[in-house]
């Protein structure tokens, strides 16, 4: 567990910056501002994030975000992070609205690298209370490009004020459910639940949360699949840095 994670499956990065980081909206621009797609982030801005294990409590390092292409409705960020269990540096690719195009997830805590068809629903604009959705998308590993069929629940669950080491916003809430297609021999797919507060004013979730699952029958002895507790992670922006103009 805590494997890699710079992979968490998340769009953390992208940002219409029209609000300092930290100052919370008025009451009610969080519904107006949650029925528009963000503004695209300009090349050169920069985010920070820190990783926390759930399990315990304990600071995991920090992941680094630099937006390097922002135009023909394509947001590439070049990701990094300065905890030995965060992996290589790699490239993630958004939509406009911060679905997923290009993007890791854990499949039994071992990050893949896949290409989303159609973008993986991270954030379905607009982000309506009570909204919820359903989609089968397809994923094909960069490294192998194996395919697999992976199915997406998501809602959004209400609004919350919530405080990170960047300052108190005001949050929407977004719960999602992911089934991998990653089950094998001896064991099913991984299912991972993805919360987002996502900030409208900042255009990016400033807290989230990731906690995945899965059987293992290998280690059952005649007795039945076994549950296997995954990654559980919380992960919240530190910094904000809009590109210099």
């Amino acid at each position: 567990m805590q494997r890699l994670l710079a992979f968490l499956g998340m769009a953390l990065f992208l940002a219409g910056c029209g609000t300092p980081v930290g100052i919370p909206l008025a009451a009610g621009d969080a519904g107006r501002l949650a029925a528009m797609p963000p503004a695209l982030p300009a090349v050169g801005a920069t985010a920070v994030y820190r990783v926390i294990n759930a399990y315990n409590g304990e600071a995991q390092g920090e992941i680094h975000y630099r937006i390097e292409q922002s135009s023909g409705g394509r947001v590439v960020a070049a990701v990094i992070a300065n905890h030995p269990y965060a992996g290589p540096p790699h490239t993630e690719i958004y939509t406009p609205e911060g679905n997923w195009v290009r993007h890791p997830l854990l499949n039994h805590d071992y990050p893949v690298d896949y290409l989303f068809a159609p973008a993986f629903p991270a954030y379905p604009f607009p982000l309506d209370a009570g909204k919820s959705w359903s989609q089968r998308l397809d994923a094909t590993s960069m490294a192998t490009g194996r395919p697999r069929s992976m199915r997406v629940y998501g809602e959004v669950a209400g609004s919350a004020r919530v405080s990170t080491p960047a300052g108190t916003f005001d949050t929407i809430k977004i719960v999602r459910t992911v089934y991998s297609g990653d089950a094998g021999t001896f064991v099913s797919q991984t299912v991972t639940t993805e919360i987002d507060w996502y900030a409208p004013a900042l255009g990016r979730a400033v807290r989230a949360e990731r906690r995945s699952h899965w059987l293992d029958a290998s280690l059952s002895a005649g007795r039945g699949s076994q549950p296997i507790r995954g990654d559980w992670s919380v992960i919240e922006l530190v910094s904000y840095t809009p590109a210099v103009k």
